[in-house]
């Protein structure tokens, strides 16, 4: 699970009554293939001089490509008979057990791949990618970077290299490490998305809120960097272009729960009282709904709260953040001991782990 970071008092829209954030899934890059034409695999690189083991190692290629993955594996292991120094074919059969989910198999492979070719920098992101898997961060990091000192440009390397930096906690390394995976790959909404997060985590506001604009150009289908960005603008006194924002975020997935908090809790910072009850009952359905019978109950007494001022029609409104823990409108501020949520807000089954995005593993032939 990567470690949560309060944000400062400072951030506090207003006393007690607070936004809650979606702290989404952090997408984790998978390996990518790249696949040679089989007809000019063998023309184009000389992978042995025994022509058995190359022989094999072509079956292996074309059987892989097919996703014929048992057949690939026997094709490379008679090839590693024939040439035990064919470090691609070392790499394919981690990838083969990756597919199989046997981590700890798929790491000997990658670690003989480097064996046999020092500079093999697929091989190094490859086994960065099983550790960090297997949970082992601190070596992915290790593995990842030095994937990069080979090949700066390797995008998924920077990438998943960001990742377990802000699993680990080290935050301002994460936020280089993705601002780097921005230049190396400027379309990249996932880069751009958790960039947002970890300067959120940090409380760098107005960097993050630019990182989710970023970010909702490349996917304007992301519902979670609406609320996410909705809730920043709200902190940083942009209400009016937050609620803009949070019905974005509801339009997107009008099952967003915390979007309605958020939403509603704007509209009651806003005077709103009516608009802000009718959001505020659609959270907490949309809780029960998801059993979060918690926040169902924070939710109902919010509006046992503000009740009694949507029928006066008189309520006090503070439009501003605030940096004091105290109260600057006693009429709009919650009874004593009555306590909001000030923590991001985990989505269901997320366990704030990330998200294996299914791509087909790197292979390539580097230079022996």
């Amino acid at each position: 699970m990567s470690k949560k970071y309060p944000f400062p008092q400072c951030l506090h829209l207003f006393s007690q009554m607070t936004l809650l954030y979606s702290s989404a899934f952090l997408l984790l890059a998978a390996p990518t293939t790249t696949n040679f034409p089989e007809s000019k695999l063998l023309a184009e690189t000389v992978i042995s001089q025994d022509l058995q083991a190359a022989s094999f190692y072509q079956q292996g290629v074309t059987r892989y490509n097919r996703k014929d993955f048992q057949g690939a594996a026997y094709a490379f292991r008679q090839a590693l008979q024939h040439d035990s120094n064919l470090g691609p074919a070392r790499n394919y059969l981690g990838n083969i057990f990756m597919q199989q989910n046997r981590l700890d198999v798929a790491v000997q492979e990658y670690a003989e791949a480097i064996k046999i070719n020092p500079n093999f920098s697929e091989a190094y992101y490859n086994l960065g990618f099983a550790l960090h898997q297997q949970g082992d961060k601190e070596a992915a990091i290790t593995v990842y970077k030095q994937a990069l000192v080979i090949d700066p440009t390797m995008k998924a390397a920077q990438y998943n290299l960001g990742l377990a930096l802000y699993e680990q906690g080290q935050l301002q390394e994460a936020i280089t490490a993705y601002q780097q995976a921005t230049k190396l790959d400027s379309d990249n909404a996932n880069a751009y998305f958790n960039l947002a997060i970890a300067l959120q985590d940090q409380g760098q506001i107005e960097p993050a809120i630019i990182a989710y604009r970023q970010t909702l150009q490349l996917d304007p289908k992301n519902a979670m960097a609406y609320s996410n960005l909705g809730s920043l603008m709200a902190i940083h006194g942009q209400a009016s272009e937050a609620i803009a924002v949070y019905m974005q975020a509801i339009r997107q997935n009008p099952k967003n729960a915390s979007a309605y908090y958020n939403l509603g809790v704007t509209l009651y910072n806003q005077g709103d009282i009516k608009k802000a009850s009718a959001a505020l009952k659609r959270a907490r359905n949309e809780y029960r709904e998801q059993a979060n019978l918690e926040q169902v109950e924070k939710i109902e007494q919010l509006m046992q709260q503000i009740a009694p001022k949507g029928k006066q029609q008189q309520p006090q409104v503070s439009q501003t953040a605030t940096t004091s823990p105290t109260p600057t409108s006693t009429s709009n501020s919650l009874a004593p001991g009555q306590e909001m949520p000030n923590q991001p807000e985990t989505s269901v089954n997320s366990h704030n782990s990330p998200v294996f995005v299914e791509q087909k593993p790197t292979s390539t032939n580097p230079s022996q």
